[in-house]
C-alpha cells in the first residue's frame, strides 16, 4: 500500500493523524490552518473527502463531521477518509457565508497558488486533498433565514454516483447539474465522484439534519466496504428522486403568513402564503405554480417583491406519497435512540 502524504507529512496504514494544513496568512501574520482528521485502514481501498463549512456560515456539515470522528466504534478497515471540518475557517470565524476578500469559495475552484485568497484556498484544497479522492461528500445548508429540506444534489447522469446518492438515504434525492467554479466541478474533473448534502439552515445546527447526514456518510462508507457491516435500519429507506425543481417568488413585498412548510405537498394553484400590510390588509398571494414538494423555504416573515421563497421539486411520482415518505423518515431519526448507539 502507497504512502499517503498530505502537507508534508505521511500517514502511514493503520494510522489516524490530525493535520493543520496552512492556507495563508492574514495582514495580521495570523497563520490560518486548514484542520485535517485523517484515518486510513490497514488494507487497501477507496478514498474519501468529507467537507463543510465550504461556506462559512453553514454549520450542520462541521457538528455532522464532529460527530462521525467521535464515534468509538469508527474504525476504517480498507482505504482512507480525509474529514475537513471547515474549508472556509475565515468564514467560520466571522460567521459568514464568505472569503475575506468577499469572494464566494466554492465559485472559485480550481483556484490558483497565486490568485486571490479564496483562489488560493481552494487550490490547496483541490491539490491536497481531493486530488488523493475517489469520491467526496461536500456538506452544505440552506443560505441564512433559509431551511433545506435534507436532500442529496448530484449528477444523476452518472450512474454510479445516482447509486451513492441513493444509498445515502436522504428523503429526497435531486438531479443537479455542477455549477461554474463549484467544488463539484472541479472534483468532477479530477475523477472524483461527489455527493451535495443540503440540510437546515445557515447558522443553526438542527439536530434532524444532523442525524440524516451522519447516518448517510456511514451508509456510503459502508457501500464501499469500508467499515464492518452494521445491522440494517428501519431508516434506511429508498429516496424519492426528482429530476428537476424551480422557486416561487413573491408577488409583492410586505409581511408574510406561510400555509405550508418544508416537506409539504402542493398542487398547482395552492396559496402557499399570504403577505399583508402591517395595518393587516392582504397586499398578495403567492401561489404553487405547478404539483411537487417543498424543499427550501425562506424563514424571515418579511419579504421583497421578487424574492425566492418557495423551492419546490417537481417528482414523477405522486406528490403526496413523496411527502407521506419524507414524514417516514423523519419519525424514524426522531424516534431513534442517540445516534452513537444505532449507527455501527
Amino acid at each position: 500500500m502507497n504512502e499517503f502524504v498530505i502537507g508534508g507529512q505521511t500517514i502511514l496504514p493503520g494510522e489516524s493523524k490530525k493535520i493543520a494544513l496552512p492556507v495563508a496568512r492574514l495582514y495580521t501574520d495570523a497563520e490560518v490552518d486548514l484542520p485535517l482528521y485523517i484515518v486510513r485502514g490497514k488494507r487497501q481501498g477507496p478514498t474519501v473527502f468529507i467537507s463543510a463549512a465550504v461556506h462559512g456560515d453553514e454549520l450542520n456539515g462541521i457538528e455532522i463531521i464532529r460527530r462521525l470522528v467521535n464515534l468509538k466504534s469508527f474504525k476504517i478497515t480498507r482505504g482512507t477518509v480525509i474529514a475537513v471540518p471547515m474549508v472556509n475557517v475565515y468564514g467560520v470565524v466571522n460567521q459568514s457565508r464568505y472569503m475575506p476578500d468577499r469572494r464566494d469559495l466554492n465559485r472559485s475552484f480550481p483556484g490558483s497558488s497565486k490568485g486571490s485568497l479564496a483562489a488560493r484556498v481552494a487550490n490547496t484544497f483541490l491539490q491536497e486533498v481531493v486530488t488523493h479522492c475517489d469520491y467526496g461528500i461536500d456538506l452544505h445548508t440552506g443560505a441564512i433565514h433559509r431551511s433545506n429540506l435534507p436532500q442529496i444534489r448530484a449528477d444523476l447522469n452518472d450512474e454510479e454516483t445516482q447509486l451513492l446518492a441513493n444509498v445515502f438515504a436522504a428523503p429526497v434525492v435531486l438531479h443537479s447539474n455542477v455549477l461554474d467554479g463549484s467544488l463539484r466541478e472541479a472534483a468532477v474533473t479530477m475523477n472524483t465522484k461527489v455527493l451535495l448534502y443540503e440540510a437546515g439552515e445557515a447558522l443553526r445546527f438542527d439536530e434532524l439534519s444532523i442525524r440524516i447526514g451522519l447516518k448517510g456518510i456511514i451508509n456510503i462508507l459502508r457501500h464501499l466496504g469500508m467499515i464492518a457491516k452494521g445491522k440494517p435500519s428501519k431508516s434506511m429507506r429508498e429516496p424519492f428522486v426528482a429530476e428537476n425543481s424551480g422557486w416561487v417568488r413573491a408577488s409583492v413585498s410586505g409581511i408574510v403568513t406561510h400555509n405550508f412548510g418544508l416537506g409539504d405537498s402542493v398542487e398547482k394553484g395552492d396559496v402557499l402564503a399570504e403577505i399583508g400590510s402591517p395595518y393587516g390588509e392582504v397586499l398578495g398571494k403567492v401561489l404553487a405554480n405547478n404539483r411537487g414538494v417543498i424543499i427550501g423555504k425562506q424563514n424571515i416573515p418579511l419579504i421583497q417583491e421578487g424574492e425566492a421563497m418557495y423551492h419546490i421539486a417537481y417528482f414523477k411520482e405522486d406528490e403526496g406519497k413523496v411527502a407521506e415518505h419524507i414524514e417516514s423518515v423523519t419519525d424514524d431519526f426522531v424516534g431513534e435512540a442517540p445516534i452513537k448507539e444505532v449507527l455501527l
